[in-house]
């Protein structure tokens, strides 16, 4: 990873002079297009002398001396194979196993596969609650055993995504709950304290602080729903409680359609940490998401296949 740096990947575009600005904390989106990405990377290749053959599929692959691919254009034969087929995800872009086919081809481990940075879907009785809430979104912070997110939850027609579900993705297991808190930012508690003497039902009070169609839901599912001036205290620190741990236990999630990224993959003790060579196959190598790193939202999924490809090209 340090012999190309995120700063070295935006030297290259402003070389290119591509605009981009900073949305968040270091996340950069061009001004214009992700296209202006793909002409950068087309430009780069051109001046490299690299050639293009696009619908080329690869029917087998030999190793004598060199490597001899046979292809529907034909027999080619090369001292080196660099792999950067990708992961399971997506597979309406063309995704395939074949990367991970030519690894074990060569002995290579593969750890388990499976989607990740991917949307949960609820099991049918969530479904039912809250499957009309579909676009709804909002705050919180969600965890998973040990690890816990936050950011912004959506609703959608089969169950939750935005970012902090996305993340959470990346650990959750299948019959694993999920704990969600709803107001992760306030003492809920105190709040309902201070408006103890409110005649509004607690659904309103709720409607100012999370999106109303979701509180009132939430409300007539979790809670006995009433006017505020007639709960207990005792009452308050229980529904406080419940806002600040709701349990979901997803029936599963939206699988490589909607993955995207794959977790697990080519196992790294098999390569070259330095040059991604594979260690039982001298020439060739495996970079980029068919390897068994996967990072976080953020770019660090695309840093790494950028960041491998470089070390492996200084070599094969």
């Amino acid at each position: 990873m340090a012999r190309f740096t995120p700063y070295d990947f935006i030297d290259m575009i402003e070389k290119h002079g591509i605009k981009y600005y900073e949305k968040e904390a270091g996340q950069l989106f061009c001004k214009g297009s992700s296209g202006e990405i793909i002409s950068l990377f087309q430009k780069e290749c051109s001046q490299a002398g690299v050639e293009i053959q696009r619908g080329c599929r690869i029917d087998s692959i030999k190793k004598k001396d060199r490597f001899i691919i046979a292809t529907n254009y034909g027999v080619m034969e090369s001292q080196s194979l660099v792999v950067a087929a990708g992961g399971l995800s997506y597979p309406k872009l063309g995704a395939t196993e074949k990367g991970y086919g030519i690894a074990r081809q060569f002995g290579l481990n593969v750890t388990p596969l499976r989607p990740a940075l991917v949307p949960l879907v609820f099991k049918k009785k969530d479904l039912d609650h809250f499957g009309g809430l579909s676009g709804v979104s909002l705050k919180a912070a969600v965890s998973c055993g040990k690890v816990s997110f936050d950011g912004n939850i959506l609703f959608t027609h089969r169950g939750l995504s935005g970012p902090a579900i996305l993340q959470l993705s990346l650990y959750w297991e299948r019959g694993m709950p999920i704990t969600v808190n709803l107001m992760p930012e306030m003492d809920v508690y105190a709040l309902f304290m201070a408006k103890r003497q409110s005649r509004m039902k607690i659904e309103n009070l709720l409607a100012g602080y999370l999106p109303a169609s979701f509180a009132k839901k939430w409300c007539g599912l979790c809670i006995q729903s009433k006017p505020v001036n007639r709960y207990s205290e005792k009452e308050f620190r229980e529904i406080a409680c419940k806002l600040q741990n709701w349990q979901i236990i997803p029936h599963g999630t939206e699988g490589y359609e909607k993955a995207e990224v794959t977790l697990g993959g080519i196992d790294t003790d098999e390569l070259s940490s330095r040059t991604m060579e594979a260690k039982k196959a001298p020439g060739l190598y495996f970079v980029g998401e068919v390897v068994d790193v996967t990072g976080q939202l953020g770019g660090f999924n695309l840093q790494w296949a950028w960041s491998s490809g470089y070390a492996a090209g200084e070599y094969a």
